[in-house]
């Protein structure tokens, strides 16, 4: 765990070549299940968001398909296809199931998300 300067404390996920590029995986973060993507569309970046898709009522959007929709970068939930925005967390087609999203960078080759 890292403090910044803000005194937002940071959690190391792993290291960046570990998440294949415009995929993602889970992390176990302060016990909750968080989707971290790993996306290249011009440039690098990484996105977090919680794992649990209230729609399907399941722990699968770190499984979900990496895309966008306008200019919208989102993750379609691998089981009912729902849409999530990796910056916002929310559901496209159901705000009133979006997922919480949390701060996240690559700092040092490695994934940091805030806790």
């Amino acid at each position: 765990m890292h403090k910044d300067q803000l005194g937002q404390h940071w959690i190391e996920v792993c290291a960046i070549e570990q998440i294949v590029p415009n995929t993602g995986v889970c992390a176990l973060i302060n016990g909750e299940q968080v989707a971290v993507f790993h996306v290249i569309d011009g440039e690098q970046r990484v996105f977090a968001i919680g794992n649990y898709d209230p729609n399907a009522q399941a722990a699968v959007l770190s499984r979900g398909l990496v895309g966008n929709l306008g200019e919208r970068i989102v993750v379609a939930s691998p089981i009912y296809k729902q849409h999530f925005d990796l910056q916002t967390g929310e559901c496209l087609e159901a705000p009133e199931n979006s997922v919480p999203a949390y701060p996240a960078r690559i700092a040092g080759g490695k994934v940091w998300v805030a806790a």
